[in-house]
């Protein structure tokens, strides 16, 4: 039976035997009737006890659904008034405009590189990136993988190959796997999306070069986020673009800083449900800002969703395409996060006009991703083995990023500074004393087995937060205080 609260915009209605949650249904209808203005900025809603005597419902599904919608920022609080309708979704969009090692020759004779090639970092510089366990940034408990599972499917698989599996497959990736993934794009992540808009390549890193390939030329300039993936900015690089720094701060991009530096940018690189290195959430109001952005001046989003499953305080953020109306915006997931790295399996969402080029690019870079690991992740994921694990590593990790939270206060207290707790499976430290001692430490933190990624290296220009990245998806809690303690030696603090 269904349940009517009238006299409430948006009507909120309830179905008891729908498989969408009460929570979520409450959500949805609250998110719809702010995004088409149904609902004003300032508007008050009721209380949660009121509405969840009108709707004849347990109070906690209400309880959490404000929740969610007051993290991404549709809600506010007031002291002594309730609970509003955030009044920032009316702030307008600034128009305010403003302007923005040769290789060495050897013995045999000239050996010409790519001047863009020199700007790439090699892994071997950064000890950082060379072990895996302890603080190791983006590397998942492998450990807790259902590997019997996985091989079951695979010598199944292996047992029915055919002749049509050993050759060239689809350029865009299996059609299984992409009808699963758009079916748990549109279900978990709000998504606008058809199976035909889905691409499968070798990873998010690979989704950003043929990303980049499509949609950018040598001096297009592109907004990144500043900190932020220095995979990324490489990837910008090579392909000759120019670089647009954009602070990020508290609600993530700042997009009126970047609409004065370069108005006119073809496009903006932004990591919106948990920014890369901060860790910070972008707010409704600059997701707004964004999408009206690209919307005024032609230019495309590019937004990488790389651990948005892992969302500790509320509910999965719901990603930017799914508040695109205008097609501007190429979503790219992976699947290194949530299942391993070495899968190299990741997805791009495309706009429905760019389907054709980014399959042609796709094809010419190198004649479509292997069959056979599609196909098993396609049964993995459509038996129900996905949903399971997810489940259950959003667990694990959250036991993992509670442990490193409370080692991180009562090891090094007032010292650092904490960001970025809420998802994924990293937390950043900042160190104000630290100073330029940054690399320093890491170098030696690596002799001890210890893996800290330097804050700086996330910097494109002047460093004015050093600092460091700590993952602990690999890091076992046994593991973690220890591993505080060897790092707060290491910092000199006393």
């Amino acid at each position: 039976m269904k349940k009517i609260a009238s006299g409430i915009l948006p009507t909120i209605v309830l179905d008891r035997n729908a498989r969408k949650s009460l929570q979520r249904q409450i959500y949805d209808s609250f998110r719809g009737g702010i995004i088409e203005r149904r609902l004003r900025p300032g508007q008050r809603i009721p209380s949660t006890r009121a509405l969840a005597l009108e709707l004849g419902i347990s109070r906690f599904p209400v309880l959490n659904a404000y929740a969610q919608l007051l993290a991404e920022g549709y809600l506010e609080s007031r002291v002594g008034a309730g609970t509003v309708i955030s009044t920032l979704l009316t702030d307008p969009v600034s128009s305010n405009e403003h302007n923005l090692p040769r290789a060495g020759a050897t013995g045999l004779g000239p050996r010409p590189v790519a001047q863009r090639a020199a700007t790439v970092t090699s892994p071997r510089n950064s000890p950082w990136l060379q072990g895996i366990g302890a603080f190791g940034v983006g590397q998942v408990a492998f450990d807790q993988f259902p590997i019997p599972v996985w091989s079951r499917i695979i010598a199944r698989r292996c047992r029915h190959m055919d002749a049509k599996a050993a050759h060239y497959g689809e350029p865009s990736g299996v059609t299984a796997l992409r009808e699963t993934i758009a079916t748990y794009l549109r279900t978990s992540r709000l998504l606008h999306c058809e199976p035909e808009q889905i691409v499968i390549v070798s990873g998010s890193q690979q989704a950003l070069e043929l990303t980049a390939r499509v949609l950018l030329d040598p001096g297009s300039r592109v907004w990144i986020e500043e900190p932020g993936y220095g995979l990324a900015r490489s990837v910008f690089t090579l392909a000759g673009c120019q670089l647009v720094p954009v602070p990020v701060d508290s609600e993530g991009l700042d997009v009126a800083a970047g609409i004065r530096q370069c108005r006119n940018a073809r496009a903006a690189f932004v990591t919106p449900s948990h920014q890369f290195p901060l860790g910070v959430t972008m707010s409704a109001v600059r997701r707004f800002r964004l999408l009206e952005w690209a919307q005024a001046t032609g230019a495309w989003i590019i937004e990488d969703d790389y651990d948005s499953e892992y969302r500790y305080g509320s509910m999965p953020i719901a990603s930017l395409q799914g508040l695109d109306a205008n097609a501007r915006v190429v979503y790219i997931g992976t699947f290194s996060k949530v299942l391993f790295p070495a899968l190299r399996l990741g997805y791009v969402v495309i706009p429905q006009d760019l389907v054709e080029p980014f399959r042609a690019v796709r094809r010419v870079m190198d004649l479509g991703p292997p069959t056979f690991s599609q196909e098993v992740l396609a049964e993995f994921i459509a038996d129900g083995h996905f949903a399971r694990h997810i489940r259950r590593m959003r667990g694990l990790y959250r036991e993992r990023r509670d442990a490193l939270a409370e080692s991180i206060r009562s090891e090094l207290g007032a010292a650092v500074e904490t960001l970025g707790g809420e998802a994924g499976m990293h937390m950043t430290i900042t160190l104000p004393a630290a100073g330029n001692r940054e690399l320093e430490i890491a170098e030696r933190a690596a002799q001890a087995k210890l893996w800290l990624w330097p804050l700086s290296s996330c910097y494109s220009g002047n460093v004015t937060r050093p600092g460091f990245v700590l993952g602990f998806g690999s890091t076992q809690v046994k593991e973690i205080r220890p591993g505080v303690r060897k790092l707060r030696s290491l910092l000199l603090i006393e």
